[in-house]
């Protein structure tokens, strides 16, 4: 390396990229901050995933008020937690969150909180390839097959999916020249529009049937009929943990913002918005399929609703879903990306400057989580590890433990809240079940076809 590329070598306390257009080199050229609506898409994006495919099976099982009631605490623990890592961020002039860790904790902080991100967002991604899988190629519950779209549109659709395949996977290169969060706000604007179109779709078709009188009402609390089923309640924690993670992307859009002060309005915004939908989709979906929901709700969408029009809609909620992931995917993918450079190179040049280190990671990110996709059976089996894991890590322990670790720059008042944060987290940890059961009908193996195509 030559001494001119030394001195752009990085300490690990700096940021994975550069905070501003300024910082090394423009990458986008009149780029001056990102926006506060550009923001509010990234960070939703991130977190309006898988989870919305997984909640109304928990709400199936936890019943309607108490899912809804958890949904709803979620969101607010998830505040909380941001708002921890802002503010100490803030404190110890950190811009990343394992700086942030590394501030409190030192290096081993650091690199356990790039740990657990890795494998975070590495079960969300082989959950996003599962569930695209399903949606082309069909999957298997307890028996029942479940066709995919590509069983009724044959190759029309298969070229159709490797467009989209190819342009999302090229959408993870694309930032190797824009390189910023920001660049990817209109496919975020997409995603959540998509996200939106399911909830609607869900929601139409709901409320026609219960007009009709077609459905009838979902349970209201859960059934306790013996020690089993009351253990078998908490299996949803780590669905429920995993759905509000987005911590690992607070940083860097807050980077690149215009005005870093509008940073707890833009969580706020998004965390309104992704308990809005979450919440709706679990009621409707609920409304819709009652015992019959399934681990991914997605698979429900593959026979008559018992409306006009049943199949198109069906088809337009999959593929629209499909559609959704391999926008959410990159948003996803970026953080994964640096996390995993951050751990293996803490030393070198950014990644942004560095071609062959960046194709590299990627290459060998995307083959993994291909792999992953094949043999991992269902979501269910991921949600439940990386919820278990590294989700309440990242999402919920580090912050608490930050706000508990005795240092000038925390007050009184954030040891409190720390303390009070860490103890709903450690009561989640607690309830964690080792049962292996699952809230909805137990799901089999999915199919060979599945695997072929995610």
């Amino acid at each position: 390396m030559s001494s001119n590329d030394r001195k752009y070598r990085r300490s690990p306390r700096i940021p994975l990229l550069p905070q501003k257009h300024y910082d090394y080199e423009p990458f986008e050229v009149g780029f001056s901050g990102a926006s506060f609506s550009g923001a509010v898409f990234n960070l939703s994006t991130t977190i309006v995933g898988a989870g919305i495919m997984a909640l109304p099976s928990t709400v199936k099982q936890l019943g309607l008020i108490p899912g809804i009631i958890m949904i709803a605490l979620g969101a607010m623990l998830t505040e909380s937690s941001i708002d921890m890592i802002l503010r100490f961020g803030k404190a110890s002039k950190s811009a990343t969150y394992s700086g942030v860790v590394a501030d409190t904790f030192g290096g081993l902080g650091r690199t356990l909180t790039q740990v657990c991100i890795v494998i975070n967002n590495l079960g969300m991604l082989i959950v996003y390839m599962i569930i695209i899988g399903d949606v082309l190629a069909g999957t298997s519950s307890d028996g029942v097959r479940h066709s995919g779209v590509m069983e009724k549109w044959g190759s029309a659709l298969l070229y159709f999916t490797f467009c989209l395949a190819a342009a999302n996977h090229a959408s993870c290169v694309r930032s190797s020249h824009f390189i910023q969060t920001h660049s990817l706000r209109y496919t975020s604007a997409l995603s959540v529009g998509l996200a939106i179109v399911f909830v609607a779709i869900t929601a139409g078709v709901a409320i026609v049937k219960l007009i009709e009188g077609s459905i009838r009402m979902p349970r209201l609390v859960p059934e306790l009929n013996d020690q089993a089923s009351f253990w078998k309640l908490f299996t949803v924690i780590p669905v429920l943990v995993t759905a509000y993670i987005c911590h690992h992307n607070i940083h860097p859009i807050e980077n690149e913002l215009k005005d870093p002060t509008q940073m707890k309005s833009i969580v706020r915004t998004s965390l309104t918005l992704c308990s809005s939908v979450y919440i709706a989709t679990s009621l409707f979906g609920v409304l819709l399929f009652g015992d019959q929901t399934l681990d991914d709700v997605l698979a429900n969408f593959d026979g008559d609703l018992g409306i006009p029009c049943s199949s198109l809609l069906d088809d337009v909620v999959r593929v629209s879903y499909g559609i959704h992931l391999m926008l959410v995917f990159p948003i996803v993918f970026f953080s994964l990306r640096l996390n995993l450079d951050g751990l293996l190179f803490p030393y070198a040049i950014p990644i942004a400057y560095d071609n062959r280190r960046f194709f590299s990671i990627t290459a060998a990110l995307m083959g993994f989580i291909f792999v992953g996709a094949n043999f991992v059976p269902n979501i269910w089996d991921a949600f439940q590890f990386t919820g278990a894991t590294a989700a309440i890590a990242v999402g919920f322990i580090f912050p608490a433990a930050i706000a508990l670790r005795p240092k000038a720059t925390k007050t009184g008042k954030d040891r409190s809240g720390g303390q009070s944060a860490l103890t709903h987290k450690t009561k989640l940890i607690g309830l964690r079940t080792k049962k292996r059961e699952r809230p909805g009908e137990p799901e089999g193996q999915r199919s060979a076809s599945s695997s072929t195509y995610c």
